[in-house]
């Protein structure tokens, strides 16, 4: 094991890259693990065209490698591999990848979440072709087009409502009432530009590969038939699930597994520990809000250390005083 670090960075989407970036022109050398998925879920999405700076849109793996490679010329020490454990419950931190210990004084988890999606090979092979798992990433291709949103949930009917600004809009469940909240509920059943089928799922999304979605195949939930629906568009909402199985007893985590903040920061419960991005966002869920909490929390992390060295020397530098725990919350500039 290599010396014990001043920060270690798990996750590799905007929120990880933008804070290896911060934290490595701070000059604390970080390491940052890219997990399963390196580039996170703008990996899966071909045209992004709602990130400042590129007017023209960018194809999404492009964006993260631009990412990827910002945070690199600054020295940031990028490995593409997983982390599989931790430790938390002392300082410095551990993390376990490929079975090697890590240490760091503090860790930013920058994990993401992913889209819970249908399990069809039909559906990975049209995913960003048609098949998405973000309105407000991809409604907009859908002008004028038909598409279908599947889920019953709050997600499900946020994701229909929005999307009936640019297309004509079908929901299809799989039972015969939604679960979404009563409002939530009222507002799409007034919507004139959403229908719902019930009682029926996806079995199966039809296409040109690698060009667009031509249509679906839905079972009936009760008797079992098929029927070919012709569509455009198959927006998934049936949630999200963040990427933090392997934090469980290590870092609090909420009911749906989401880390939690101290809000307005980064900070989670264990001092030293900060979270960025999806992992702990399930409101906005978009790359340049996971890139600006990653700018957030290099800040925490950053301020936190230098707290910690000031403590430590002052310390040193006067026997009988006794060691001053930070804040917490960072400063302003």
């Amino acid at each position: 094991m290599s010396g014990i670090r001043d920060i270690i960075i798990l996750g590799s989407g905007p929120a990880g890259y933008t804070a290896a970036l911060y934290t490595a022109r701070a000059n604390l050398k970080p390491l940052l693990f890219t997990g399963l998925q390196p580039g996170g879920q703008l990996t899966i999405t071909t045209d992004v065209e709602n990130f400042p700076g590129f007017p023209n849109g960018i194809q999404g793996p492009e964006l993260m490698d631009l990412f990827r490679a910002q945070a690199a010329r600054f020295g940031t020490e990028i490995v593409d591999a997983q982390v599989e454990k931790v430790d938390f419950s002392r300082r410095p931190f551990t993390v376990w990848s490929d079975g090697q210990p890590h240490q760091a004084k503090a860790i930013i988890v920058a994990t993401g979440a992913s889209a819970l999606l249908l399990n069809l090979p039909s559906e990975q092979k049209f995913m960003g072709f048609g098949v998405s798992a973000c309105a407000t990433c991809d409604g907009f291709f859908f002008k004028e087009k038909r598409v279908i949103v599947v889920g019953g949930g709050d997600t499900a009917m946020e994701e229909a409502t929005y999307l009936t600004r640019f297309a004509d809009v079908t929901v299809v469940h799989r039972r015969d009432t939604l679960r979404a909240s009563k409002i939530m509920q009222e507002r799409a059943m007034a919507n004139p530009r959403i229908k719902f089928i019930w009682n029926s799922e996806v079995a199966e999304v039809l296409g040109d590969e690698g060009k667009k979605v031509t249509g679906v195949k839905l079972r009936d939930t009760v008797t079992g038939a098929v029927t070919e629906m012709p569509i455009d568009g198959v927006f998934l909402a049936i949630g999200h699930k963040p990427n933090t199985e392997f934090l469980a007893g290590q870092l609090p985590l909420d009911a749906k597994g989401y880390a939690e903040v101290k809000p307005g920061t980064s900070y989670t419960p264990i001092e030293g520990v900060f979270a960025a991005g999806d992992v702990h966002d399930k409101v906005y869920r978009q790359a340049v809000t996971a890139a600006g909490s990653g700018c957030m929390a290099a800040i925490d992390a950053e301020r936190w250390l230098e707290a910690q060295a000031h403590d430590a020397s002052h310390h040193a530098n006067t026997p009988a005083a006794t060691t001053r725990q930070p804040a917490g919350a960072p400063g302003r500039h």
